[in-house]
């Protein structure tokens, strides 16, 4: 079973910057996609930005130029880099990996105050 890990949320002021990082217990290679989401209160789960096997990119229009995904095969790792965080950034973030399945990590928060 895949597991993932996600830690680097926290809080940060309105401008600053933050770097989530997602741990996988398998090979993010043999994924077909990596993605992360977000779920901020009181609404829906949010896709904030993909990255398909190939290297592929997409990013929810919120976040366009400000976010970066990004990923380490050799640590199996994924990472979402943030900056220019606004307060509607605010919300529980997600990883999520796309295989035969989907499998999501436990989140990490981000807030981000005013």
């Amino acid at each position: 079973q895949v597991q993932l890990v996600e830690s680097g949320g926290g809080l940060v002021q309105a401008g600053g910057s933050l770097r989530l990082s997602c741990a996988a217990s398998g090979s993010i290679f043999s994924f077909n996609a990596m993605a992360w989401y977000r779920v901020a209160p009181g609404k829906r789960r949010e896709l904030v930005a993909e990255m398909t096997n190939s290297g592929t990119t997409n990013y929810a229009d919120s976040v366009k130029g400000r976010f970066t995904i990004s990923r380490d095969n050799a640590k199996n790792t994924v990472y979402l880099q943030m900056n220019g965080l606004k307060p509607e950034d605010t919300a529980v973030y997600y990883c999520a990996a796309f295989f035969n399945g989907v499998q999501l990590g436990q989140g990490t928060q981000v807030t981000v105050s005013s």
